[in-house]
């Protein structure tokens, strides 16, 4: 499988379809860190040990049958496609400096991603459409089973799963829901949310991970334990948080719509007309415009727009699928004229409309 697949399409997997709560929870993540007995962590480990990782744990892959997986090593890949794969949320960004010996094996639906040689050996991560936490955790477990049955394992009958990171010591699991909560961060109850979810063992961060922001309203809330707890206590107590921010969401969404309707409607419309004809576009204030028109369609205000357009968008609005789409290295203002092209083109009344007779 090539490459250039994966580069070319830029909705992946989970955005192509919808699950639970689509509206609120755009995708389920597990992802769970392995190591291999024997050798050193990827902080410490040598050019060799990496290669032997590497070799072991691809070859176990590509051998296994299933999935049709595509083997990238990143040293070999340009810094554009590397990007790409960040922004497509397919790899880590720590996976794609290639002093680490990075690789990584997609599955051709793009739900499976396994990174090799990142923060630790492996890194398993499933990615699943909406709500679909035991769904994702049971694909992700499947491809560890396979693993822990092909390779041997670090771990200790005391403290789980050993990781390069003790955090992650134990089931070696994260879970996370990524979520769409404008009306919160409108009415500024995420302010206050945050830290209470916080004292419940979870982590709110931006969407792509540890120390990012939260552009368009996104946010990845995830566990922060993983020592101590099964992982079926840890996909119960992240759900129950996740429902209670679902929740919080759709009143504070209805609170809008029965306090400031017009004054909501405005805002709305306002960002529509920004994405529909601006000719420059911040990629900051594309996400806050993209988030404005996709509340606007889950609340029937605004209608006959796509969501898979919006979903498209939000990749395509980013630096690197800019350039690959553009062929081009662009600079800032010229990645602003490209974006705000690129969201007139897509936009276009008759656009839609040869769309949805593709789709009829």
């Amino acid at each position: 499988m090539s490459i250039d697949k994966f580069m070319e399409d830029a909705v992946t997997g989970w955005m192509k379809s919808s699950g639970e709560h689509a509206d609120i929870v755009m995708s389920t993540r597990i992802r769970l860190a392995r190591n291999l007995k024997g050798y050193r962590f990827p902080i410490a480990f040598t050019a060799e040990e990496a290669h032997k990782i590497d070799e072991a744990v691809s070859t176990a892959l590509l051998n296994s049958g299933e999935k049709g997986y595509a083997y990238m090593k990143m040293s070999e890949l340009p810094l554009l496609d590397r990007q790409v794969l960040v922004e497509k949320h397919l790899v880590s960004p720590q996976l794609t400096d290639s002093k680490r010996h990075g690789a990584v094996l997609l599955s051709e639906d793009e739900t499976i991603s396994i990174m090799v040689n990142e923060e630790d050996h492996i890194r398993i991560q499933c990615i699943y459409p909406g709500f679909q936490l035991e769904n994702a955790y049971e694909q992700a477990d499947t491809v560890d089973n396979y693993l822990e049955g092909q390779l041997p394992y670090a771990f200790d009958e005391a403290f789980g799963y050993l990781t390069s990171c003790p955090s992650n010591t134990g089931t070696g699991m994260r879970a996370s829901v990524m979520m769409h909560l404008p009306a919160l961060t409108i009415t500024k109850q995420i302010d206050r949310i945050i830290p209470a979810i916080t004292r419940l063992g979870m982590v709110v961060r931006g969407s792509y991970g540890e120390g990012s922001e939260a552009p368009g309203n996104i946010y990845q809330v995830s566990n922060q334990t993983t020592l101590g707890k099964t992982e079926k206590e840890i996909l119960a107590d992240l759900k129950n948080v996740a429902l209670r921010l679902i929740a919080h969401e759709r009143r504070s969404r209805e609170l809008l719509l029965s306090k400031s309707r017009v004054a909501l409607e405005n805002k709305l419309f306002r960002s529509l007309g920004i994405i529909t004809y601006a000719r420059l576009l911040p990629s900051g204030e594309a996400a806050r415009c993209l988030s404005d028109v996709r509340l606007g369609i889950d609340l029937n205000i605004i209608e006959d727009i796509d969501m898979s357009i919006l979903n498209e968008l939000m990749v395509f609005m980013q630096p690197g699928f800019l350039q690959q789409y553009a062929k081009a290295e662009l600079t800032a203002e010229e990645r602003d004229i490209f974006r705000a092209n690129l969201f007139r083109e897509r936009l276009r009344p008759d656009r839609q409309q040869e769309e949805n007779n593709k789709e009829k």
